[in-house]
């Protein structure tokens, strides 16, 4: 007789797979990949460390199926916003202030999704996520231009670029050396001023005009 697996098997082993991640997401947040060992997150889930294998070959796919979850959420979060409605200006100028909120109120898991060191299927997870963010800015941008509203010509080009400037402009202050100075009382950018900068920067990269501007004739 030939065993198979039961439904009621399978749904416990895929709620607790949901269950591990989560766990590891929670350990990367409060500490970054650093912090996410599979001995520390089987005592977290309350497993054996060698049941975690059941589920994950190894750290690196666990990291990079966290590093996943985590990306989609704010791939989602950023697609609600530019594909509103309301003028392309608007919505990317609102795109970006609330992707720089969301890092900033996440700081620890933001700076550990853009930059921290990883093993290497995090890193391409990493790139995976870059053209999926990328994809949504250049989809804003063939809006914008056909609107009249953004003046650019390499859409997908630009739109890499839109995605490497907010990495750029957040990695800084969302670093644990700007988390420091912070905590020490030193001076170190806010949310506002990177917010206010990051947005005038890629308006203009995109030939938009301020919000506070009115469009050239």
């Amino acid at each position: 007789m030939v065993y198979r697996t039961s439904p009621l098997r399978i749904d416990r082993d895929q709620a607790l797979r949901r269950y591990i991640l989560a766990c590891a997401l929670q350990r990367v947040a409060a500490g970054g990949f650093v912090a996410l060992t599979m001995q520390a997150l089987a005592e977290d889930v309350g497993i054996a460390t060698g049941s975690l294998y059941r589920h994950f070959r190894g750290k690196g796919e666990l990291a990079a199926e966290v590093f996943a979850l985590a990306s989609q959420r704010e791939v989602d979060a950023l697609a609600r916003v530019l594909r509103a409605p309301g003028s392309p200006v608007t919505r990317l100028a609102e795109g970006l202030r609330q992707f720089a909120e969301r890092a900033w109120h996440s700081r620890r898991l933001a700076f550990a999704l853009i930059a921290e060191p990883v093993e290497p299927e995090v890193d391409e997870q990493r790139l995976l996520y870059r053209v999926a963010y990328a994809e949504l800015f250049a989809e804003l941008l063939d809006e914008g231009i056909a609107s009249g509203d953004f003046h650019v010509e390499q859409v997908n080009l630009i739109a890499a670029c839109l995605v490497g400037a907010i990495a750029e402009a957040l990695v800084g202050p969302l670093s644990p050396q700007a988390r420091a100075a912070r905590e020490a009382g030193r001076p170190a950018l806010g949310l506002e001023a990177v917010n206010h900068s990051l947005i005038t920067f890629c308006l203009r990269a995109v030939g938009a005009p301020l919000l506070n501007e009115e469009p050239q004739s």
